[in-house]
């Protein structure tokens, strides 16, 4: 169940604001690349061989080049410091295959885009793609101002620039208001994505809930931090309960402090994993009975209340048996 591999070279760097700098990599096979829905994101293995998850920021449709934007994190433990120090053209990277958390909704009646800082990344490659399917659509960049909004020159310029609203240097006092007077005139039918740190999409996660269906807000997370659509118990990774396959019908014990993706390597059974942290959602399995009891930052809270899928990295189960489709 592992995702294929693509060794790459990096054809062009650009730096796209304070911080925030853009890679473009072709394969070192000169094939072109599978097409990808706009919101997708690739595991990008670095020079010193830490893996971590980046959107895809260009054009979906563009199949000889990958595009990809790395903030420089000042607790960086060797990820985005070292694609920023080390990383040159013609550097040789490998990235994974694409994979999707943060689709378009093909049933909305418009979009709108709410991205903060390095989290307009995954927005742009929508914008790219609405464009395309004359679909109605707003983005909203929120930055500390004009100098820190990476990809600006390509976001100002048609066909982008009619549908950029930029917001520079609003307080956090102020956001509530702000978020307010954007989201408060949604149509019934539309959707609103948000990527961006943690605390800025809880606005806005709360702010839209207030003016469209629930799930109708769609969020993509690319860090472990804690958010309030979930109430961890202090206790959760104590328990202990069985994983039953539904298809072979073996049955695991997961002991306390154990993952489930551990307890199914141990009948040999390997689940896909990258993050480890359940933000990226490469571990995702559909369940078939039970009660799950996530632990993860990618699913909406919506996905949560229906129960039918878990990320089997960190996520445990409330009930004493979880049936996985597996």
């Amino acid at each position: 169940m592992k995702s294929s591999l693509h060794p790459v070279r990096v054809d062009a760097i650009r730096d796209e604001a304070p911080g925030i700098r853009s890679f473009v990599v072709s394969r070192i096979d000169g094939a072109p690349f599978d097409a990808y829905e706009a919101g997708a994101h690739i595991d990008v293995t670095g020079p010193s061989g830490i893996v971590r998850q980046y959107s895809l920021c260009g054009d979906p449709d563009d199949t000889r080049r990958h595009v990809f934007a790395v903030k420089r994190e000042p607790a960086s433990r060797g990820g985005s410091s070292a694609l920023h120090d080390h990383v040159e053209v013609g550097t040789q990277l490998v990235i994974g295959a694409p994979r999707n958390r943060f689709r378009l909704a093909p049933q909305a009646g418009s979009h709108v885009l709410v991205g903060a800082g390095i989290g307009v990344t995954p927005l742009v490659s929508m914008a790219y793609q609405l464009v395309r399917d004359g679909a109605p659509f707003v983005l909203h960049y929120f930055v500390r101002s004009e100098a820190h909004a990476a990809f600006l020159p390509l976001l100002t310029q048609s066909p982008f620039g009619e549908r950029l609203r930029l917001h520079c240097g609003v307080e956090p006092a102020d956001l509530d208001t702000t978020l307010a007077g954007i989201l408060a005139p949604c149509e019934a039918d539309a959707h609103v994505y948000t990527c961006g740190p943690g605390p800025f999409m809880d606005q806005v996660i709360d702010t839209a809930s207030r003016h469209v269906p629930t799930d109708a807000v769609h969020f993509e997370r690319f860090s472990a931090e804690a958010d309030r659509t979930e109430a961890p118990d202090a206790t959760a990774n104590a328990s202990t309960f069985d994983i039953r396959l539904a298809r072979s019908g073996q049955t695991v014990r997961v002991n306390p402090g154990i993952s489930i993706v551990d307890a199914l390597a141990s009948i040999g059974v390997e689940i896909d994993t990258s993050c480890g942290e359940g933000v990226c959602g490469t571990c995702m399995i559909d369940v078939v009975d039970g009660e799950p009891d996530h632990r993860d930052h990618c699913l909406s809270q919506a996905e949560r209340a229906g129960g039918k899928t878990i990320c089997c990295c960190v996520s445990r189960s409330r009930s004493p048996l979880l049936v996985l489709d597996l």
